[in-house]
């Protein structure tokens, strides 16, 4: 599967050998500020932790991963929009329903990036007639990512308790069916 380039920027699918961009991307405290609570992530954990969870739900033929967003200009990595089942690791992930998301560098924050890479993905995906939903998770304060969120069309579903290694915060989950 292959996403059209936009405007301002051409998408890959994301492999193992990307994780140089991957750590250079979550080096940064305000990157990581609604992820791990501003912890940047080591190399380590980017190869034995993130590549392997990566690459159990990488699929080409579905465009489930990782999609690296370049700039066309220059052809600099400026983030990642991700393609997955939702609930992908738990016992019973939802095939019709993809979860998409987003991480970019700060400098590339405030111009549109986010919500231009994300609707040339998403509507590539959601043309899989199989898809009947795609949905969005973020913590409730993560305003950025909401306001990505709104501008595909997804609409708020509910507000929940996010668990990980690192406590319990309040999150929304947002929804279109396709």
């Amino acid at each position: 599967m292959n996403i059209p380039r936009t405007a301002r920027l051409n998408f890959k699918l994301m492999d193992e050998n990307d994780s140089a961009l991957l750590f250079e991307l979550d080096n940064d405290p305000q990157v990581m500020e609604y992820l791990t609570r501003g912890k940047t992530t080591t190399m380590s954990t980017i190869k034995d932790v993130f590549i392997p969870r990566m690459q159990a739900y990488r699929n080409p033929q579905q465009g489930w991963g990782l999609w690296q967003v370049n700039l066309n200009d220059n052809d600099s990595f400026i983030g990642w929009i991700l393609i997955r089942p939702m609930g992908f690791f738990t016992a019973e992930p939802d095939f019709s329903d993809i979860e998409i998301g987003w991480r970019f560098k700060r400098t590339s924050w405030g111009k549109g990036y986010a919500s231009e890479a994300a609707q040339a993905v998403a509507d590539v995906i959601t043309a899989n007639a199989e898809i009947k939903a795609l949905s969005a998770t973020a913590l409730k304060d993560n305003n950025g990512s909401i306001k990505v969120m709104e501008k595909l069309g997804l609409q708020f579903i509910e507000h929940y308790t996010h668990s990980d290694e690192f406590g319990e915060l309040p999150a929304v989950l947002y929804r279109k069916f396709v």
